[in-house]
């Protein structure tokens, strides 16, 4: 069993690395890739990034900039393992800096962060500062955004990464941008899509509030490491911050967690 993440805009270079992260860091598996968009972007200015990615003109330099010194060598002195460089609200609810070593080791084996520039990464696969959302329209070699330049390459990664699997199964806990890329018929797996509700007293029902079906996101890798699960039953145990399997609401391959209010 595998679960899938999106990666995370906002990113994490100033804090100390818990002890031992480096020595745990592992190098991307696909480096060459990223280094073809590297050079692709790089022949952007500020402005033409700005418009490609509606940024700021403020982050526009910055990536320029950080596009400028990317290295295809990953280092300690240049880059951090991802799970403790992304630092969003996925990363907020999944606190690795607070996962036991043991619980580290399994999720590397077992949690696969998507990625715009590097395809697919292992929680501490090295990562430089970058940004580039995999919803970019960015034209390239072997189409005209990067779902076509990444949809091959993560759908075999994947299979492989499954191949000793009994029974070949991805739980989907990344945004729909970015699962777009994981091509379904391809993988020849079961895929289980979590959803996550809150209830809005204002229109009378339940719906997923983005802010907090990030965090949950994030609350449920965390739960799949803490307990190793193996199995789409034991999924159905997550109870963080207040949310509870909802059957009703749910499909064999549809998981829903509602909670009444914000935990």
């Amino acid at each position: 069993m595998l679960f899938v993440l999106s990666p995370a805009k906002t990113l994490d270079y100033e804090r100390p690395l818990p002890r031992g992260a480096s020595r745990r860091a592992t190098g991307p598996q696909f480096v060459p890739q990223a280094a073809v968009l590297i050079e692709l972007l790089k022949s952007f200015t500020p402005p033409q990034l700005s418009r490609l990615m509606d940024l700021s003109d403020e982050l526009a330099a910055l990536n320029a900039a950080r596009y400028a010194r990317w290295q295809p060598l990953h280092d300690a002195g240049n880059s951090r393992p991802a799970v403790l460089a992304f630092n969003g609200d996925v990363y907020a609810g999944l606190d690795a800096r607070s996962l036991t070593g043991a619980d580290l080791g399994w999720a590397q084996d077992h949690l696969v962060i998507l990625s715009g520039l590097y395809g697919a990464l292992r929680p501490f696969d090295r990562l430089q500062p970058y940004r580039l959302e995999m919803g970019t329209a960015l034209a390239n070699a072997r189409g005209s955004d990067l779902y076509a330049y990444w949809g091959d390459t993560v759908a075999d990664y994947l299979t492989q990464r499954l191949a000793a699997a009994r029974q070949p199964t991805i739980v989907n806990l990344a945004s729909q941008e970015y699962f777009e890329v994981v091509r379904r018929p391809a993988l020849g797996a079961r895929i289980v899509d979590c959803r996550f509700e809150d209830w809005d007293a204002a229109s009378g029902r339940y719906k997923v509030i983005g802010v907090f079906a990030k965090r949950a996101r994030g609350l449920m890798a965390r739960h799949a490491v803490r307990h190793r699960v193996r199995s789409v039953q034991a999924l159905q145990g997550f109870d963080a911050e207040g949310y509870a399997f909802d059957r009703a609401a749910s499909a064999a391959d549809r998981l829903v967690f509602r909670r009444r209010r914000a935990g």
